[in-house]
């Protein structure tokens, strides 16, 4: 697939564009020499993405500007950071032979000016200007204007893009407009290119070996296997390549898809026939037509024989078809453009296979790369043979990371909007300490990943003799370690981890893995299996929270701004029969038991514990009426917004406990969006902000008499484990892979030394201050294992 195509469908930049071009329409209204911008973008947008790989891409688009703006030559630099330097790697107009050979140091001539500056230089007259560097290579001596504009994204410089003619004149304002425009949507592909590692053997060819991907560490540990992809084959953009294993056999499949679409068109057409107009009626006549054209039957049937499998011959037959219709002048012909699309997927439809395939068949382990992955995914595969979760979108805070960490496998996050195809079917290593992947390793670096492997099998094997240790400090403080859990399949693992109880049971996934809501009596049975595992230990139900990054597939919830909408307490509070029959399972669960905690989510305010608390009150009325033995359990709120952090004292006065969330507290105290990839290095549990909300907390915990516990994923984290010990939270509860870690750090401390770094840590002013504070003390007690792990 054309992998420029995908990364344009998910470019922010459209709005952008449409907003410069119609700039530039108002200031050229007086210029009738000056073309109309906003076609002439929509049409470079449109070339561009067709392109089949960077360097064509590239190509069309100096050409492209060339002939729009009127210029003598148009060029492209991109930014090689390994050299730290700028290399031309595309150009019209300049000696063609330059390309890939033309190297500018950092700060060399004008191209290195614009970069510097990072704004659009124009100039008149060029070789006049002190920082003026001649390139013989180039042919550029008769040159004179000039103008040149970063290509910029995320605040890094990744080339420049400049346009030069032979007469001595300033370009207009609109010309700049123009280029500026073009520059922001090529800077985006640009952007993809990199991540990926596409630009480093194009701009350095003397590189040799494996390039990793970097993405976002979504979950620590280390993997190898085969890339895997759960699909449904339903988008033409996101079927990945794949050699046919029996051409014979997808020839067949391709035929019978026809058949079955061109039959499913008649009988559409004959159901409606009685209701539509004869000019819709005959839509279905063109479909049809187009189903039944020679062309492209022929183009797919031939790329079958010449090995490709039939979804993906049929992907490029019909893709080559949309864009030449896109192309048309005639706005007929270009809108049919969408009606093959359509046409397309129906017969792709019928291709797959099953709703989920993973092609790894060979036993061994495979890894699961999608662009977003929900619990249904995971569900669905064999646990033993999943090793690790790759994500193209999503951060650290995804849900499905948070999963992937309670699961105990790495996961690597947000590493762009990257074509599948590329991942289909190749070995990959995933490293979720340094949130990488390495597609096709070489040998030396899948020796080195083995080494690694069998470290940590060492460093758990050793760690497992901390089970059934105390939770304690060298001089005796106790805080009790608790696990985290949301299917049943993760009671084994927390029983194994020496945790002394669940501090926190997701209850939305056995939700989210079903077609309905599940009845009371299913809850019922789920629950009681899960607090009878750890009787008389306790266990904390966290009632239904769904919304923000987790959706149920039978109850749609569409928002703009879904973190800051219907979710948590909110929804359940606003649905009183789903959240009455959830409580009513979990106290029916505890019955003989004794050991069940309920914690509300997402508080925000004092009514809305009030309003929770007496729809308990009103469960455990209705089965005492229904003669259900049960009791009242202990009953906490989550601390996860900034405006229940700072009513804390109030909202534990209502409660017997307080529960600190992390991950949405950061969210929101941060203002970053715990899954957006684009600004994940801004999320950062450790930020000083974060560190006072959560004193302020404990001291009202304190001051109300109610033990505060901290359920979020900076649990997990050692270092912060010991800080928030010291601060004096009560009860710390992390993923069960986790938990051995976190009691390795506590037994490695003694309270009064955890107090001190709490007290420094509180006076310190940034994220980078207090993480090398909590490092320096890890090595000082001889943890630097998990500080090296980290870095």
């Amino acid at each position: 697939m054309h992998y420029l195509h995908a990364m344009l469908r998910y470019s922010p930049l459209s709005p952008f564009i449409a907003m410069m071009a119609y700039a530039m329409l108002q200031k050229t209204s007086s210029r009738k020499e000056f073309r109309p911008m906003l076609e002439t973008l929509r049409r470079i947008v449109q070339d561009v993405s067709a392109a089949p790989d960077l360097s064509s891409a590239l190509t069309i688009t100096v050409n492209r500007i060339r002939d729009a703006m009127q210029v003598a030559a148009c060029t492209a630099y991109l930014a090689d950071a390994d050299n730290q330097g700028f290399v031309l790697m595309a150009t019209a107009g300049l000696n063609p032979q330059a390309v890939g050979r033309v190297r500018l140091g950092r700060q060399q001539g004008l191209v290195g000016l614009v970069a510097e500056r990072q704004e659009p230089i124009n100039l008149e007259d060029a070789p006049r200007h002190p920082r003026y560097y001649p390139i013989r290579e180039v042919y550029e001596e008769e040159f004179h204007a000039f103008l040149g504009v970063p290509l910029i994204q995320y605040r890094r410089v990744l080339g420049v893009l400049l346009v030069q003619h032979t007469t001595i004149r300033q370009f207009h304002p609109a010309e700049v407009d123009f280029l500026v425009t073009i520059a922001a949507q090529l800077a985006s592909i640009l952007n993809h290119a990199v991540l990926s590692g596409a630009t480093h053997a194009w701009l350095d060819p003397s590189a040799a070996g494996a390039r990793a991907l970097q993405g976002v560490a979504g979950a620590p540990g280390i993997a190898i296997g085969a890339a895997t992809i759960p699909r449904l084959l339903a988008d033409l953009n996101d079927v990945p390549d794949r050699q046919a294993a029996d051409p014979a056999a997808e020839l067949a499949a391709f035929q019978a898809a026809v058949a079955a679409v061109e039959q499913e068109l008649r009988t559409a057409s004959d159901r409606l026939a009685p209701l539509l107009p004869p000019a819709e009626q005959a839509l279905f006549s063109v479909y049809r037509m187009l189903l039944r054209s020679d062309s492209l039957l022929d183009d797919t049937q031939s790329r079958i024989q010449a090995g490709q499998w039939a979804p993906a011959a049929w992907r490029d037959a019909v893709l080559a078809r949309a864009r030449l219709l896109e192309q048309a002048e005639d706005p007929y012909l270009s809108a049919r453009s969408e009606d093959i699309r359509d046409l397309g997927r129906r017969v792709l439809s019928r291709l797959r296979a099953s709703p989920t395939q993973f092609q790894n068949d060979e036993g061994g382990p495979f890894v699961l790369v999608a662009p977003e992955m929900s619990v249904a995914h995971l569900a669905a595969v064999p646990p033993e043979r999943l090793a690790a979760i790759v994500c193209l979108r999503g951060s650290a805070l995804s849900h499905v990371a948070l999963l992937a960490r309670a699961m105990g496998i790495p996961a690597v996050m947000g590493l762009g909007d990257r074509p599948l195809g590329r991942f289909e079917g190749s070995d990959i290593i995933v490293d979720g300490y340094q949130g990488r992947i390495y597609l096709n390793p070489d040998p030396a670096i899948r020796d080195e990943y083995r080494q690694l492997l069998a470290a940590e099998a060492e460093l758990s094997a050793g760690l497992s003799e901390l089970r059934d240790l105390p939770s304690a400090t060298r001089d005796g403080y106790a805080i009790p370690l608790y696990a985290k859990a949301g299917l049943l399949t993760d009671i084994v693992m927390a029983q194994n981890s020496g945790a002394e109880g669940i501090g926190l049971y997701r209850t939305e996934f056995a939700y989210m893995v079903r077609e309905s809501f599940p009845s009371e009596e299913v809850q019922h049975q789920i629950y009681r299996r899960m607090l009878a595992a750890f009787a008389p230990r306790p266990v904390t139900m966290r009632t239904l929270d769904i919304g923000g990054d987790k959706s149920l597939p039978y109850f749609s919830i569409e928002e703009k701004n879904p973190f800051l909408g219907w979710r948590g307490m909110r929804f359940t509070l606003d649905h009183p029969n789903i959240f009455l029959t959830q409580l009513r399972a979990m106290l029916r669960a505890n019955a003989g038991l004794g050991n069940l905690r309920i914690l509300f989510p997402m508080i925000t305010t004092v009514e809305e514990a009030e309003e929770a608390l007496r729809l308990l009150e009103r469960a455990y009325q209705e089965l005492q009426e229904d003669d259900w033995p049960c009791a009242h359990p202990q009953v906490g709120v989550m601390i996860e917004v900034p405006s229940a952090a700072w009513q804390a004292e109030q909202l534990a006065r209502q409660v017997d406990f307080l529960s600190v969330g992390t991950n949405d507290l950061t969210q929101y105290t941060l203002a970053v969006d715990r899954d957006n990839a684009r600004v994940a290095g801004l999320y950062d549990n450790l930020h000083p902000s974060l560190l006072k909300t959560i004193a302020h907390i404990i001291a009202c915990g304190r001051q109300s008499g109610r033990p505060v516990n901290l359920c979020g994923e900076m649990a997990a984290d050692p270092g912060a484990a010991v800080l928030l010990m010291g601060m004096g939270v009560d009860s710390l509860s992390a993923s069960a892979i986790s938990v051995p870690r976190v009691k390795w750090a506590i037994r490695s401390f003694t309270l009064l030394e955890a107090q001190e770094l709490a007290q420094q840590a509180l006076t310190l002013d940034t994220v980078a201050q207090i993480r090398q504070l909590l490092d320096d003390a890890l090595q000082r007690v001889g943890l630097g294992e998990i500080v090296r792990r980290r870095s």
